[in-house]
């Protein structure tokens, strides 16, 4: 299956072989920083959810942990590279 992606978008894999190690060591930080926030939000939705707080705020937040839990997804998808069985 991932042979049918790469070949169907060969630009895919090159982008990923042609990031510089400055890149990577960036994309490696940024991806550290939203780990970090993702993991403070789970333990301030946490905090809300003992404490009572408005469910509407609570959503708001988990909507913001889902975000960034994308966010990190892709980020994830961009610095591990391509391994073809």
């Amino acid at each position: 299956m991932f042979a049918l992606t790469i070949q169907a978008c060969p630009g895919l894999r090159d982008q990923k072989n042609n990031m510089s190690d400055q890149d990577q060591a960036e994309l490696r930080v940024r991806l550290a920083r939203l780990e970090l926030e993702h993991e403070d939000y789970s333990h301030a939705i946490d905090a809300m959810i003992a404490q009572g707080e408005d469910a509407l705020r609570i959503q708001r937040f988990k909507k913001k942990k889902l975000l960034l839990k994308d966010e990190i997804s892709k980020l994830r998808d961009r610095t591990i590279p391509d391994i073809i069985a």
